[in-house]
């Protein structure tokens, strides 16, 4: 990993990923989850002032880039519940087979190399009873903007640190093994078309 990804790409996805827009996206999925939560791409911990701590007893943050954890230090330490960081990429879980209780993915399928395979391993540690609670931009529903996230998306995986515009994600999430129960789309306002068509909801193992 360059300098670019280690010191330039977190602040960058920190900016983007904390606009007005995401940070409603955030407030509407973070507090379904609950129990011992493995939060997916944790990032700079953009999450962490939604969830409700009522019903957390425990966050394990994954995420490949411990540059990006080291910006979550204010969010993460007035937080009545523990968080506890692992720094590996995604697809790559080192927790125990039905470990946990919910499994929380915002605007990270986007980037995990193998997203497929990233889903399976949710699917592994989550305990009978759980959930995959998820919130993703992906393909757009319209053809001409649909062209558009093609067109860009190679140039954006480099700027973006690896992020994707164009991911079916309903059809990866249950290619991952789950069974999605509830499923919501729009765009979001005052966001770019290419990277502004949200998928979010709830999905069982």
């Amino acid at each position: 990993m360059g300098f670019y990804e280690r010191r330039i790409v977190p602040h960058i996805i920190n900016c983007a990923c904390g606009t007005k827009p995401i940070r409603y996206q955030r407030k509407k999925v973070v507090p379904m989850a609950e129990g011992t939560v493995l939060e997916i791409g944790i990032g700079t911990g953009l999450n962490l002032p939604y969830y409700d701590a009522s019903k957390v007893t425990k966050v394990i943050g994954l995420d490949p880039s411990e540059e990006s954890w080291k910006l979550a230090g204010e969010r993460a330490k007035d937080l009545t519940f523990p968080v506890e960081f692992i720094g590996l990429p995604g697809e790559q879980i080192p927790l125990e087979d039905k470990s946990v209780d919910t499994v929380l993915c915002t605007f990270s399928l986007c980037t995990i190399p193998d997203p497929v395979t990233a889903l399976h391993g949710m699917k592994r540690v989550l305990k009978p009873g759980g959930k995959l609670v998820f919130c993703e931009h992906g393909a757009a529903p319209d053809e001409g903007v649909k062209k558009w996230q093609d067109r860009v998306n190679p140039v954006w995986k480099v700027l973006f640190g690896g992020c994707n515009l164009n991911r079916r994600m309903p059809a990866l999430i249950e290619e991952g093994g789950f069974r999605i129960a509830d499923l919501q789309s729009m765009y979001l306002p005052s966001t770019p078309r290419i990277a502004g068509f949200n998928y979010w909801g709830v999905a069982e193992a």
